[in-house]
């Protein structure tokens, strides 16, 4: 074996060892343009997508599944608005609404009335058998034609609902029994709930719908 040195330009092994750092030059050239290439079509796709931005593929999840929904003009709504409460007005000042309903908050509950009608309240009331009241949460009052809903309530000058206290009564007792085999133990309790019956006079309403 020829150990002589040689310059560094003209240094070979056997086998070729030339061709091969000359192949490994070409590949890396090769791979350089092509990251020019794509780094220029990168940088061409973001100008052309910042010049369109208004222009969007569509796709499924470019808009909701469901329909668009289109607001109406505020003036034609405001329009309608107060065409509508005229006319209710106008039938509430004349009286031709046929007979009304409401639903009313009391004693933690809602109640849906019309006049003459009887509830049963487990509650105890301060007022007296034959005693007038008024209930003034009043949630929603209705009619044929129309139907005025609180937000969450209507009124005391719109509507007003009153009732008469009929009964003040218990109601029928109930038997709470607690019991465990084999300890000798037993419990029994009687419960017996205050009751109030109510009876409805009237349902007004009155023209000052706004």
């Amino acid at each position: 074996m020829d150990l002589t040195p040689r310059p560094a330009g003209n240094f070979r092994f056997r086998g070729g060892v030339t061709a091969m750092a000359a192949a490994a030059v070409a590949g890396a050239r090769r791979r350089a343009a092509a990251f020019l290439l794509s780094s220029a079509i990168r940088h061409q796709s973001s100008q052309s997508t910042s010049l369109q931005q208004g222009l969007v593929a569509k796709t499924s999840l470019t808009s909701p599944p469901w329909p668009e929904v289109k607001l109406p003009d505020p003036v034609e709504e405001a329009k309608y608005h107060a065409e509508v409460v005229q006319k209710v007005n106008k039938m509430i000042a004349t009286g031709q609404y046929g007979r009304l309903f409401a639903v009313v908050h009391f004693a933690s509950k809602q109640w849906k009335i019309t006049g003459e009608d009887l509830i049963m309240m487990d509650n105890v009331l301060e007022a007296e058998c034959g005693d007038r009241i008024r209930m003034e949460k009043v949630l929603l009052v209705g009619a044929d034609d129309f139907t005025l809903i609180g937000r969450p309530l209507l009124g005391k000058d719109l509507v007003r609902v009153e009732a008469t206290v009929i009964e003040k009564t218990e109601s029928w007792p109930k038997i709470n029994m607690r019991f465990w085999k084999r300890h000798n133990y037993q419990r029994k309790k009687i419960v017996v709930n205050p009751q109030t019956v109510l009876r409805i006079n009237t349902i007004e309403i009155f023209p000052c719908l706004s």
